[in-house]
């Protein structure tokens, strides 16, 4: 079985011999370019926001039942840098951030 690159390569070989240039159009194919609206790319901030909302959401619903959550909790509150607050704030933000990293990446492919 071939393997698709070697199949890619003899198709461009194929394509390069019989290619006799550019077809010649009068300039029309120029003309549309430089009518055509500059491409104009937004970062549109809600799809981070929006994520950073989900995965503290799902967070904070996948841990409701532990313990771990309403003590990390109360010691974040007082004001205690315990080890179940910095628990507590590392599984928030990890999640919060894979979730902003997958609206990025489903929100570039489209």
């Amino acid at each position: 079985m071939n393997s698709p690159r070697h199949d890619d390569d003899a198709i461009e070989a194929l394509l390069r011999k019989t290619f006799e240039g550019p077809v010649a159009d009068d300039g029309f194919a120029g003309r549309v370019m430089q009518r055509l609206p500059q491409r104009r790319r937004r970062r549109k901030i809600w799809p981070i926001a929006a994520g950073i909302f989900a995965g503290a959401a799902a967070c904070w619903l996948s841990l409701l039942s532990e313990p771990l959550l309403a003590a990390g909790w109360q010691d974040w509150m007082n004001g205690e840098l315990s080890a179940r607050a910095i628990v507590l704030m590392l599984a928030m933000a990890c999640v919060s951030s894979a979730a902003s990293w997958w609206t990025l990446a489903e929100a570039e492919d489209r």
